[in-house]
């Protein structure tokens, strides 16, 4: 039967959505082929001296200086011998070498950060990747958590959750109280300086599973089962970033709970600021359930809200600009990270700003684009720092 417009309108057994799950997954397997060439998997950054020397904070010549002692990875000349290069390890070496003092201090453990958000869209997942890239960047060592059973941050690291992940690659182990910690699924990655627990469709399980033990183990606290999980690997990160699924679910509360700090990329569009203030606000009345009434409490060490996606040329971005500004106060970051051709360009090919060695487009919005990310994460290892001084700080008083 058609209707007016033609339309032909159609009855849909559950064969046929299995069939289109099936299409669905091959031609996913098709546009990574495609997206991913020649291998199908992400290739490791090459720095070359020039990017290098930024990341370390000095002049290109004193890297050349100190090329000259031979204790640092030497690099390798490119095939047109034009520039001298080096893997991202051998970058991170140097970066380490040079930013020792702003690195992880004697004392302290690494910093979770959860990104969250209450709504799909809202560059949720590249905040939490690239944040997580750009501190390796600075020469930390991070751990990323892909808590959303829909796996996007698992898929910008070149892994299929569909085909390629596991119930025991994911935290749903520790949902169900099979495992204590989160050890057993961490895995390395493209990225040195990055290690991942991935995430798949059998994530969902654990908003049955959390709810069904909280009602059969009398002790038992469902919203510090991931806070848990991570304590075994706290001394061998120094970040830990968690991307939440775009609700309010289970998953979520762990992952907040867990956390020290909270990011929050927020678009400048009234639906955007709309659904943050329902965020806050069931969280506060969960928040209040959970721990408050049982007389516990949460600290966070800091949280940031971060404009994401902000496209200069819809008018009304400075209003609701002015009730982000007004609403949350001291907890916006003076940056903005703006839509630009170069994200959307990032995001098809399954990357980041951070991926790109060359980009084929106007290098002046390339440089807006990954300025902008380099200023994000400039703040966020400020804060981490601050809390690393805290952590320091109050040990050192316990033993006083």
């Amino acid at each position: 039967m058609a209707t007016s417009k033609g339309i032909k309108r159609a009855a849909y057994l559950l064969e046929d959505i299995a069939e289109q799950a099936s299409l669905s997954a091959e031609m996913m397997d098709q546009v990574r082929a495609a997206m991913l060439n020649p291998t199908s998997r992400k290739k490791e950054l090459t720095i070359h001296l020039s990017q290098l020397a930024t990341y370390c904070g000095v002049e290109k010549g004193s890297l050349m200086h100190r090329m000259a002692k031979g204790d640092l990875p030497q690099g390798n000349l490119n095939t047109t011998g034009s520039r001298r290069e080096f893997t991202l390890h051998e970058a991170r070496t140097w970066i380490r070498s040079y930013r020792k003092e702003k690195l992880r201090p004697i004392g302290a453990e690494a910093i979770t950060i959860s990104v969250a958000n209450f709504k799909g869209g809202v560059g949720k997942t590249t905040t939490a990747m690239t944040m997580a890239q750009g501190l390796s960047l600075l020469g930390h060592k991070v751990l990323v958590i892909d808590t959303d059973p829909q796996g996007s941050l698992t898929t910008l690291f070149g892994i299929l959750p569909d085909t390629e992940v596991s119930e025991s690659d994911t935290i749903l182990p520790l949902a169900l109280g099979e495992e204590t910690s989160i050890r057993y699924a961490i895995r390395k990655t493209y990225w040195d300086g990055i290690d991942l627990v991935a995430a798949a469709p059998c994530l969902f399980g654990a908003e049955f599973a959390l709810p069904a033990r909280q009602t059969q183990e009398a002790t038992f606290e469902f919203w510090n089962v991931l806070n848990l999980g991570i304590d075994d690997v706290r001394e061998e990160y120094d970040v830990i970033v968690i991307d939440s699924p775009p609700s309010l679910s289970y998953i979520t509360i762990n992952s907040i709970m867990a956390s020290d700090g909270l990011v929050m990329p927020l678009p400048p569009n009234a639906l955007d600021y709309a659904s943050a203030s329902q965020f806050w606000n069931l969280f506060s009345d969960l928040s209040n359930e959970m721990l408050t009434k049982r007389g516990l409490e949460k600290e966070f060490d800091f949280i940031h809200v971060l404009l994401s996606r902000v496209d200069a040329s819809e008018s009304t971005s400075d209003i609701v600009r002015s009730w982000i500004q007004a609403t949350y106060k001291e907890k916006v970051l003076p940056v903005e990270i703006p839509k630009t051709a170069v994200a959307s360009s990032a995001s098809a090919e399954f990357s980041t700003v951070y991926d790109i060695q060359k980009y084929d487009g106007n290098a002046r919005t390339f440089k807006r684009a990954r300025d902008a990310y380099d200023q994000f994460v400039g703040y966020v290892e400020s804060s981490v720092r601050a809390a690393w001084a805290k952590q320091v700080g109050a040990r050192k008083s316990a033993n006083d």
